[in-house]
């Protein structure tokens, strides 16, 4: 058994209001993947995440080591996990059933997505006998237990919507059938966040929507990342990157100046709520949460991870 993570206060050294961050991880597949997330969790915890939450695979195909890494994250880690839940292949009773048991394990948040088609299927298809979409998913979950929900907002367009003011009106429908807070898909210019967000309050949408960050320290990966989900990535970006493909060092540097600066920019606006996508690496999220002014307790500084 790991040791525990350890729990510390956290304050804030900016003048721009309390700082709040969370913090996404995905299942381990591996031993030695399982080791690497929890040494991330350990340099992570002192930052004092809102929350952690970890990913489900494409049609469920994560689901025993999602629910295995959010019970021990949650219970030897002593740190609030979200376990995500999709509507893909499994019948509303199956589903409701995964978070009834989350619910008696003590796990009190889920993230509710529609969730992606299994690899090798071309489109999305409900299950015949589950929630078709989102929004059907929050009030099902809703009637299980009183969880604290939240679910996926784009500021730019879902790859499956037909318009940006569907998928407007598809988050609507997701926070009006009572989910909590939304996690935005990630992106690299913060007007596009901020023109997002301007526009989902016009449409009278008044819970927390909260950036996702994803620090770039691979280029081809990110790009092929931000491709499959609709992301637009700048080709200032691909410039920032050039030349560095054989020396890591300097790509780490360049990511977390790049993500900084765009948190940065947020944070001037106002924002003060961020949810980085760690892919299961500490250095880059904590290194841009120090920039933003994040700080543990003074006892954890310097600590290194067991």
């Amino acid at each position: 058994m790991m040791p525990p993570i350890q729990d510390s206060r956290v304050f804030t050294s900016n003048n721009m209001g309390p700082l709040s961050v969370s913090f996404e991880f995905f299942p381990p597949k591996t031993e030695a993947m399982a080791d690497q997330l929890w040494r991330a969790m350990q340099r992570l915890s002192p930052l004092g995440p809102k929350f952690v939450s970890v990913t489900y695979g494409a049609g469920g195909s994560t689901r025993q080591r999602t629910h295995d890494t959010v019970v021990r994250i949650q219970g030897e880690g002593g740190l609030p996990c979200a376990a995500h839940l999709t509507c893909v292949g499994s019948s509303r009773e199956e589903i409701n059933a995964i978070a009834q048991n989350y619910w008696d394990e003590g796990v009190r948040h889920l993230v509710a997505l529609r969730g992606d088609a299994p690899e090798g299927d071309e489109n999305y298809q409900a299950h015949p006998d589950g929630y078709a979409n989102a929004a059907e998913l929050v009030v099902g979950l809703r009637d299980v237990a009183d969880f604290e929900i939240s679910v996926a907002a784009y500021p730019e367009l879902h790859p499956d919507s037909p318009s940006s003011q569907a998928d407007l009106d598809n988050l609507k429908r997701k926070i009006d059938a009572g989910a909590n807070r939304a996690i935005t898909q990630f992106f690299f210019d913060a007007d596009i966040y901020l023109r997002f967000l301007e526009r989902a309050r016009a449409a009278g949408i008044w819970v927390p929507i909260v950036p996702g960050i994803l620090p770039v320290s691979n280029f081809v990966q990110a790009a092929r990342i931000a491709k499959a989900c609709g992301t637009t990535m700048p080709t200032w970006m691909a410039h920032l990157f050039e030349g560095l493909e054989d020396d890591p060092d300097t790509r780490k540097m360049v990511a977390v100046t790049a993500a900084a600066e765009l948190c940065r920019k947020l944070q001037t606006a106002g924002v003060t709520d961020f949810h980085f996508y760690t892919l299961n690496r500490a250095d880059l999220t904590y290194a841009i949460c120090h920039i933003l002014g994040l700080r543990p307790q003074s006892s954890h500084i310097g600590e290194t991870p067991a």
